[in-house]
């Protein structure tokens, strides 16, 4: 694999990678209750824990698409433009 092909690669990844956390964060913001009261019966965990995780999963899953995703993809590009 080329150096072109892994940039294009990277591109896409960060994309889809955009569209589900966009995703998720549409869906959480308009169905968190509904989301928070099945998870609760499913895991046995208080409602304000489970709404602290779910905000905690998004952040985190924001900077590893940020770091694995979206820095080196314009890092190559950067290279290539140089």
């Amino acid at each position: 694999m080329d150096i072109a092909t892994f940039t294009v690669f990277l591109g896409w990844a960060t994309l889809i990678n955009l569209g589900i956390f966009i995703l998720a964060v549409l869906v959480l913001t308009n169905k968190r209750d509904d989301l928070a009261k099945f998870h609760a019966k499913i895991f046995g965990l208080k409602k304000e824990e489970l709404l602290k995780g779910y905000f905690t999963h998004l952040s985190r899953y924001q900077i590893l698409i940020l770091v694995f995703n979206l820095v080196p993809y314009l890092v190559l590009r950067l290279v290539e433009l140089g």
